[in-house]
């Protein structure tokens, strides 16, 4: 769950829900090289071992607040990300690699055991997928990963920040792909890549409810920002 005060309550977007809309910036990614159906679904897929823990509102009591993604309990969490990545390799098992690859990626100095048996876990399924994918699906792998990680950023950016804002500390210094810095221009409530690596003009929307004290349902609605295509 992405959370965020506002408002005197809490505003709730679902992780699955965030991937969607990652999944919509690398359909309309216009550099080269273009991402395949694959990665594509890797990206749009790879928060799905949050769709059921998502489902209901685990408050934490201690700090008075619902739990995010960020603080969520670690066993069940890492319980989630082992589901999710087995689900899309399951589906694709290019895709369950870049997923693999995405949320090992979070544990390179893992500091709980828990943490180090899931990187090894991670590790092991990918040297496992490396063995019996085609050469050839491999070549393009770093790049892919990359794309993942940058269209989850791009995502994370807009359900962390209000429209017209770049408040949230992770993105004030734009982003990082494959060696190049990418800026996002607000334009109204819509928003410009610099540089632009989409070709045309896109929406992006993602839903969010509202809660109170204690995780009671408020309110529901929809995040929606137009991307700006190079050629818009």
């Amino acid at each position: 769950m992405i959370v965020r005060e506002k408002d005197g309550g809490y505003l709730l977007i679902g992780q699955h829900e965030h991937a969607l809309a990652s999944g919509r910036f690398a359909r309309h990614w216009g550099w080269k090289p273009r991402p395949s159906s694959s990665t594509v679904y890797a990206i749009a897929n790879h928060d799905v071992g949050w769709r059921e823990i998502d489902r209901r509102v685990l408050w934490n009591e201690e700090e008075g607040r619902p739990y995010s993604f960020v603080d969520y309990p670690i066993e069940p969490k890492l319980e989630g990300y082992r589901q999710g990545i087995g689900l899309v390799e399951d589906e694709d098992p290019y895709a369950g690699l870049l997923c693999s690859m995405h949320y090992a990626s979070f544990f390179r100095h893992p500091k709980t055991e828990p943490e180090a048996r899931f990187l090894e876990e991670e590790l092991s399924r990918q040297e496992r997928l490396r063995r019996v994918l085609p050469e050839e699906a491999l070549e393009t792998v770093e790049h892919d990963f990359r794309l993942l990680q940058l269209c989850d950023d791009l995502s994370l950016f807009i359900c962390l920040n209000d429209a017209g804002r770049n408040d949230h500390p992770w993105y004030r210094g734009g982003f990082s792909f494959m060696g190049r810095r990418l800026e996002p221009i607000w334009e109204g409530e819509g928003i410009r890549i610099s540089p632009n690596p989409f070709t045309e003009d896109f929406e992006i929307s993602i839903p969010w409810r509202m809660v109170g004290e204690g995780g009671d349902p408020e309110e529901e609605g929809e995040i929606r920002v137009e991307i700006k295509g190079s050629g818009g």
